[in-house]
């Protein structure tokens, strides 16, 4: 029997959504705006969100007046997004490792850490490759990534959060290349432990991983405000890039 993925199984849980229900979406939404006007981009954009999750950023997009589709692997956030789908707003159940739509997109965005959960470097190596596939010749991609030496300079011990009468005890470690947090739950009679984990990325490896996917890297942020990337003290590495031969 073939072992789950774990974001497979985790994304697709209810108890995902109550561990993170609490996010700043004000935050989220303010480093969309500012993004989209720092790359100045035209109202009609055609624009893929890649593992769009429930479709909030997606639906975000569309009110800002461009042409969206929102891709996830999750069959349950998808089912949720649909319910807000209109002529210029699409959803797909689809696995980014899969090619989707060749020459598509103006704009091609992977927010929030949604990047680096496979076990085999050369998955996302394909998924980079299917970007570059997806975009237009003069098509943009941003991937907003966390800062990989920020994270490892603050790894802390246990975490519990007590979330609608749900005790999740939260631990982070690195192990190897990746970043793992471990949740661990009771609800009702029954014991619950899910994982997440993440290739540590550094810039390099972008760097790396984008020139053998056809894309060049343009402009690196350090967060959501958009300053200039510091690998010591930035919390986030947000790579824009476009296709080395359009």
């Amino acid at each position: 029997m073939v072992k789950e993925e774990w974001f497979a199984e985790w994304f697709d849980s209810p108890y995902y959504h109550i561990l993170y229900k609490d996010r700043d979406e004000s935050e989220a939404e303010g480093f969309i705006d500012h993004l989209l006007e720092t790359l100045q981009s035209p109202s009609g954009s055609q624009m893929l969100d890649l593992a769009c999750g429930k479709g909030r950023y997606s639906r975000h997009l569309a009110g800002k007046g461009y042409d969206v589709t929102g891709l996830d692997l999750s069959e349950q956030s998808i089912e949720f997004a649909r319910q807000f789908e209109h002529d210029h707003l699409h959803f797909f159940t689809h696995d980014m490792r899969e090619p989707f739509r060749e020459a598509a997109f103006d704009y091609i965005f992977n927010f929030f850490t949604s990047f680096g959960y496979f076990e085999e470097e050369a998955e996302d190596l394909q998924t980079l490759q299917n970007v570059a596939r997806s975009l237009k010749p003069k098509g943009t991609f941003v991937l907003d990534f966390f800062n990989a030496h920020y994270v490892r300079q603050r790894l802390t011990g246990p975490e519990h959060r007590e979330i609608n009468g749900i005790t999740f005890d939260l631990h982070k470690r690195q192990e190897d290349q990746h970043v793992v947090k471990t949740i661990r739950f009771a609800d009702g009679h029954r014991n619950y432990f899910f994982e997440e984990r993440v290739r540590l990325f550094e810039l390099a490896d972008f760097e790396r991983l984008f020139e053998l996917a056809g894309l060049n890297i343009l402009r690196t942020y350090g967060d959501y405000q958009l300053h200039p990337y510091n690998w010591i003290e930035s919390p986030r590495l947000i790579l824009v890039a476009n296709l080395i031969n359009p």
